[in-house]
């Protein structure tokens, strides 16, 4: 059975820095594209961010561009989202998705989503 597994969550103060990890397990999804949604207390599921399958390709959502960097290590099955100059409004739980298609954010139904790990940040 294929799952995605996300670590690195935790409490940060603002303007700290986070690095969270996704590996799936199960199978190679290295031609996937990759990415994370987010969703914050009270508010719906948005798209963070996504790469391509050989990590050229990225997308941002306007909200963390130029703070947020994601990549990827297929050998080791693995998405990677650095997270710096972190603010109170990224507060959410932040879940691993995997899809065969481009996603940009247009859609919610993505094929592979993690459990999702909490980012906290404080003022």
């Amino acid at each position: 059975q294929v799952q995605l597994v996300e670590s690195g969550g935790g409490l940060v103060q603002a303007g700290g820095s986070l690095r969270l990890s996704c590996a799936a397990s199960g199978r190679t999804y290295s031609t996937y594209w990759k990415g994370w949604y987010r969703q914050a207390p009270g508010k719906e599921r948005e798209f963070v961010a996504s790469i391509g399958p050989i990590g050229f390709s990225t997308f941002y959502a306007t909200s963390v561009k130029g703070r947020f960097a994601i990549s990827r290590d297929n050998v080791k099955n693995t998405v990677f989202l650095q997270m710096n100059s972190l603010a109170p409004e990224d507060t959410a739980v932040y879940y691993c998705v995997a899809d065969r298609n481009l996603f940009t954010g247009g859609r919610q139904n993505l094929e592979l989503w993690g459990q999702g790990t909490l980012v906290t940040v404080s003022s």
